[in-house]
């Protein structure tokens, strides 16, 4: 109830919870008998009244209570589902499906409803960051490398690129669904041999009405579809995280670049009254990694035994809520971070003109070179700049206390503008913000 907020959803919480988890089970099984019902597999009266019994609530701690003194994943539910049927329905309650069976086409609805999740969620985080892009297209920044700062940038360059990184994550998203949202229902080994000729058909009718796709094949110990919905899941997230700690650095007051937008009624610390905490940003990189290290976790289960393997699927149980949930609230935070933040183009600027032109070498070592020969240039440039930083000169001053250099580059001042050692940055803003390029 506390902290609940800072690893799961409410929407995470339908899918994973006692409650949710236990309905999506239900509507599995009611599926499975309404339409061994339909294909005269089981007497049409029992899966009448097995459909309409598991679409009404079931009392979980009944179902706690006989999951415990069976012992077995599903039977627990079964057996409570059984208590309100006649004698003849109960016989066929879940008939010729295992506990796989179920709990994997809920992994199927898991992972049709995080795909549906994590593309609405980064659609409006990239609208934002295009908005922001569009608006900063000409908002001059320090570029850095290394952590020091390199060339002249556009905020909305850095912009563009985020949105580039978010779109092909949505491609990813859109080119996984097929192959994620998939149900099981394949039986003991995964022949379907519980229900004789009428299996492909079964699996097919059934999964369909859950709105998932039939496998091509049975995935019981092929656990690729779980691995690479976790790892989707940990590409996006390392994404918003790495948006989340650009955010958190630029917001140091030293450099004063980018902030959060306030929450209102929100602390920073309790005993330093004054601080802004980016908390969404720092979160976002704590969050990024919990999702990583359950996507190794999944890969681990890709090494599974024969045609059964429960130490390798079911540690997805612990693993899936897990990385959903992170997931989920990552992309909720991210989605709130970009609609807020804070541009200061002021103090971009600032932070431009405090490297005192040292920043537009590049472009001085560019037409140097082309007098000299790029090797040649660069030596001068280098020890030009050393000695200039030395002696606290400007780029200016260092620059015309070299003759040579002075010789072969008499009008220093038109290199010396930051506006012209943007390079490309407009056109490659252009590309992303205009033409929704990749």
């Amino acid at each position: 109830m506390i902290f609940g907020h800072l690893w799961s959803t409410p929407e995470t919480d339908e899918l994973f919870g006692d409650e949710g988890r236990t309905r999506i089970w239900l509507s599995v099984l009611g599926a499975l008998a309404a339409e061994q019902g339909a294909l005269g597999m089981i007497p049409g009266e029992a899966a009448a009244a097995i459909a309409a019994s598991a679409a009404e609530p079931v009392a979980l701690g009944a179902v706690e209570e006989e999951t415990r003194r069976s012992g077995h994943s599903t039977l627990g539910l079964i057996r409570v589902l059984q208590r309100d049927l006649d004698e003849a329905s109960r016989e066929f309650v879940s008939y010729g499906a295992t506990v796989q069976d179920v709990a994997d086409t809920w992994t199927g609805v898991v992972a049709a409803r995080m795909l549906a999740i994590a593309d609405r969620d980064l659609a409006a985080t990239e609208a934002s960051l295009v908005a922001l892009a569009d608006r900063h297209r000409d908002t001059i920044m320090l570029g850095r490398t290394h952590g020091q700062p390199g060339v002249p940038i556009t905020f909305g360059f850095k912009a563009s690129v985020w949105v580039a990184e978010i779109r092909r994550h949505r491609e990813r998203i859109s080119a996984a669904r097929p192959r994620l949202a998939v149900g099981q229902l394949a039986g003991a080994v995964g022949t379907l041999s519980a229900w004789s000729g009428f299996g492909p058909d079964l699996q097919v009718r059934v999964l369909g009405r859950l709105g998932l796709a039939a496998p091509d094949t049975s995935w019981l110990t092929a656990r690729d579809r779980v691995a690479e919905l976790v790892g989707l899941l940990a590409l996006v997230t390392a994404t918003l995280a790495k948006i989340g700690n650009e955010v958190y650095n630029l917001q140091r007051p030293e450099i004063g670049e980018l902030s959060e937008a306030p929450g209102e009624g929100f602390v920073g610390s309790i005993t330093m009254p004054q601080k802004r905490n980016p908390e969404r940003s720092e979160h976002l990189v704590t969050l990024a990694r919990v999702v990583r290290g359950a996507a190794g976790l999944a890969l681990e289960g890709m090494v599974a035994e024969h045609e059964r393997d429960g130490a390798a699927w079911k540690a997805e149980w612990a693993l899936l809520p897990q990385a959903c949930g992170a997931a989920a609230v990552a992309l909720a935070l991210a989605a709130d971070l970009a609609a807020g933040l804070r541009v200061d183009e002021r103090r971009m600027r600032e932070n431009v003109d405090a490297q005192r032109g040292y920043v537009l070498a590049e472009a001085v070592l560019l037409a140097l070179g082309a007098a000299i020969g790029p090797r040649r240039a660069h030596e001068l440039l280098h020890t030009a700049a050393a000695r200039g930083r030395d002696e606290g000169l400007t780029f200016a001053e260092a620059l015309a206390a070299d003759l040579e250099i002075v010789r072969h580059l008499p009008r220093l001042d038109d290199l010396l503008d930051p506006a012209s050692a943007l390079g490309s940055a407009r056109v490659l803003t252009d590309r992303i913000v205009d033409g929704g390029s990749t």
